[in-house]
């Protein structure tokens, strides 16, 4: 097997393909983004270097001279105003190919993806290391969701695909119809808990995640997990619905256990299932 350079943002992603890695017999090294990765969730004795997000330079050179062949961006990165990034010249010059006005967006996303293939290396999506991680169409635990819900499930993604498509969030909650928040660069949790103070009488809420229509899926697939169960537990939701082969699940078995056991449904959704 091609030996994986994985580029470690914040989360457990990375410690989860670590993992996979080791047991696979698989030759790897972790490029792991300063003041964004978690470096108590990754083993000790392992090879590890940080690198600072806008060190594009010194990232390509650390993973030539661990002749690494593929590339795995995993993990979250909170986007970095331009006086955090001090990008090095490979870095700007890739800013500047996007536009300076694209920075954050998908756009900038292809831009770094060329620059890194450009060189050799192939970029790779963390579903060819564990393919379990991508949510699989239809009801995911013991909970269904009613005919309402699943009307309302159709309105929140073709809402949330408007707004991936203007590059605004990835999640909206909505209930009987009604779109009653929207992601921005707080995140799901925040958007979570802003929306328990606008639910309203009836049928509960609920959170509708998709991959945005123009999404370099290979890197920055939306993600959920235990964490957002016990925040839509917390804030009333009735279930959450994420797009099929668009969102990952981390840690599935436990995910869905704490889904049944707040009586949430989880379920994912494609053009076959929930339309």
């Amino acid at each position: 097997m091609e030996k994986l350079g994985i580029v470690a943002g914040n989360g457990s992603l990375p410690r989860c393909v670590v993992e996979a890695c080791q047991k696979q017999g698989r030759p790897f090294c972790v490029l792991a983004l300063k003041g964004h990765a978690d470096l108590k969730q990754l083993p000790d004795d392992i090879d590890l270097v940080e690198v600072r997000v806008g060190a594009l330079g010194r990232a390509l050179s650390e993973m030539k001279k661990r002749f690494v062949r593929d590339i795995l961006f995993i993990g979250g990165v909170r986007r970095p105003s331009l006086a955090e990034l001090r990008p090095d010249l490979r870095a700007l010059s890739v800013f500047l190919k996007a536009g300076l006005r694209r920075l954050g967006d998908d756009g900038l996303l292809r831009a770094v993806i060329r620059q890194v293939e450009s060189y050799g290396f192939r970029v790779i999506g963390v579903e060819t290391v564990l393919p379990e991680l991508l949510a699989q169409s239809g009801v995911l635990g013991k909970n269904t969701p009613s005919r309402a819900d699943i009307k309302d499930i159709r309105r929140g993604f073709e809402a949330a695909k408007i707004l991936g498509q203007a590059d605004v969030g990835q999640s909206v909650i909505v209930q009987q119809g009604l779109i009653l928040a929207v992601e921005g660069i707080e995140g799901t949790a925040a958007l979570i808990a802003r929306s328990a103070a606008l639910r309203r009488k009836g049928s509960g809420s609920i959170l509708v995640k998709v991959a945005k229509p123009q999404q370099e899926r290979r890197v920055d697939l939306p993600t959920i997990g235990p964490e957002t169960i016990q925040a839509a537990a917390q804030a009333g939701l009735k279930g959450i619905a994420v797009e099929a082969g668009g969102v990952l699940i981390v840690d599935f078995a436990r995910t869905i256990e704490e889904a049944d056991r707040a009586h949430l449904f989880v379920v994912g959704v494609d053009q076959t299932c929930l339309f």
